[in-house]
């Protein structure tokens, strides 16, 4: 997940969807929603492991 303006982003990162709502609960309840949706419709999703979603900050800049 992460902020672009007044939007929260949500993504699945397994099956490439992806969502938004003004707050992180809605956000995650319109993915939610938009996952059930694409599995309903996609007979058989190809399912791609999980990344390492991490992050970190270099010595010098602005968090």
């Amino acid at each position: 997940m992460h902020q672009e303006e007044d939007w929260y982003i949500a993504q699945c990162l397994e099956v490439d969807v992806a969502s938004q709502g003004q707050s992180i609960e809605e956000a995650l309840a319109s993915l939610r929603e938009a996952v059930e949706l694409y599995l309903d419709e996609v007979p058989e999703p190809a399912i791609t492991a999980t990344p390492l979603v991490t992050s970190f900050q270099v010595p010098g800049t602005a968090a």
